[in-house]
């Protein structure tokens, strides 16, 4: 597969080759280039060979020379060189199935693209996996890799995610195993489904894969619009219980076999069944963080050694409002009071957003919407500024997840927003502004 260079930087080694905008690249070293890590990988080299088409037709060969791992400077159309690889599971427990229309247009995507999982830490399910893409991934030594296993049970794992070859793809776990890659894995449990002696099967198989560095189970998210899907039960703070023992346990037997602790319960597990959330050195590396794992324990130790560090200060009589989600609101609720003790003339407010555009059974903070927040607070005094976590917005830090824009909510609210990164140092400093 040929791409075309869409531009060259200057001054690098492609532009001092005369390498041009238009050619089309079509192998590095004899290396087919099909996309951005075949790119990535093979430009490393001190010493390349580039075959490629000029914009006149022409195939030519050019040697260029450079530094070890200095970018040789092509760029293309998009960053992955090709379209990104959609999802063809039809998960029982999937979330964008459940999303209401006139929301983002990007959120109705949903990718399997193993590239974003080595790039950007995005989990695949495996299914999309071509035998080319799993021997490339081990010749690369492409480390780690995310999955989604869900349940290592070819049989419901077929059932949970509607594709005939969810089960036998399975086998391609053992085979990265082998060549050394390590994996991080996910297991969303579905009560009657997955959890139960089917989690202890799950974890019991992907325990005995050394290079299976950490397994994080979440709570199926269930929205309130699920028309016409499968009928799914949430969890409750029984079976939340019951499920954290479960994965205690096999997590007290890696420790037991590795010296680490690889099997970890989402904070929600805990939020939902009552019980206390570990504290920060539980975590390990915190290597699931994306999942919910440990965010809660992270925050609280970041915010506070933050504080610990502030000596007492006063302000200028600072008035602002703090809003989250209904699972995050103890913990921000309590950051908020501590900054309080230590900043004379600051005044904090923390209000929990309730989700009623998903449904009250989704609590986290980066599902609320610009709709439920301006719902909930129109009539409220907000101060004299208004602290969001980013979460809620898109990447540009722009708009939320109904298309309604920071300003556009600014407006309507009349109140300056604040958008804040969802760590403990950088939401005390936000806080105290």
């Amino acid at each position: 597969m040929a791409v075309i260079i869409e531009s060259v930087d200057k001054k690098s080694p492609a532009y001092r080759a005369r390498i041009k905008a238009g050619y089309t690249l079509l192998s590095i070293n004899g290396e087919e280039i099909a996309d951005v890590l075949d790119y990535r990988f093979y430009q490393n080299d001190t010493k390349l060979l580039l075959e490629y088409i000029t914009d006149k037709g022409k195939i030519k060969r050019k040697k260029i020379k450079k530094g070890e791992f200095d970018e040789l400077g092509l760029n293309f159309e998009t960053y992955l060189m090709d379209k990104k690889q959609r999802c063809y599971n039809k998960c029982i427990f999937c979330f964008i199935d459940q999303l209401p229309g006139g929301l983002r247009e990007s959120l109705y995507f949903k990718d399997d693209d193993s590239r974003l999982s080595f790039l950007f830490g995005n989990y695949i399910t495996l299914t999309n996996l071509s035998e080319r893409e799993v021997e490339r991934i081990i010749k690369m030594h492409i480390s780690p890799i995310n999955i989604s296993v869900h349940t290592t049970n070819p049989e419901l794992r077929v059932k949970m995610m509607g594709n005939k070859n969810a089960g036998k793809v399975l086998d391609i776990i053992p085979r990265l195993n082998e060549a050394g890659i390590k994996m991080n894995c996910q297991l969303v449990l579905c009560p009657g489904y997955n959890d139960g002696k089917e989690l202890e099967r799950s974890l019991n198989d992907l325990l005995n894969f050394e290079n299976v560095e950490c397994i994080a189970a979440v709570p199926v998210g269930l929205s309130k619009h699920r028309e016409n899907l499968t009928k799914l039960e949430p969890f409750n703070k029984d079976t939340a219980a019951k499920t954290i023992d479960i994965i205690d346990k096999f997590g007290d037997m890696s420790v037991g076999k590795y010296g680490e602790r690889r099997a970890y319960a989402a904070d929600e597990f805990y939020l939902i069944s009552g019980r206390e959330i570990p504290e920060y050195e539980f975590y390990g590396d915190f290597l699931q963080l994306e999942n919910g794992v440990g965010m809660w324990a992270m925050v609280k130790s970041q915010a506070a050694e933050a504080l610990n560090d502030l000596e007492k200060t006063k302000v200028d009589n600072r008035n602002i409002t703090v809003i989250t989600g209904v699972a995050s609101y103890p913990l921000i609720e309590q950051i908020a009071k501590k900054c309080e003790e230590k900043v004379s003339g600051l005044k904090v407010s923390v209000r929990k957003i309730i989700n009623n555009f998903f449904g009250e059974m989704i609590t986290v903070a980066g599902l609320i919407t610009a709709t439920d927040i301006y719902e909930q607070l129109k009539d409220v005094d907000l101060g004299d500024e208004m602290l969001i976590p980013s979460s809620m917005l898109n990447s540009e830090g722009t708009m939320f997840l109904d298309s309604i824009t920071v300003d556009e909510l600014s407006e309507k609210l009349n109140v300056k927003i604040v958008a804040t990164e969802c760590d403990g140092y950088s939401i005390i400093k936000s806080i105290i502004g």
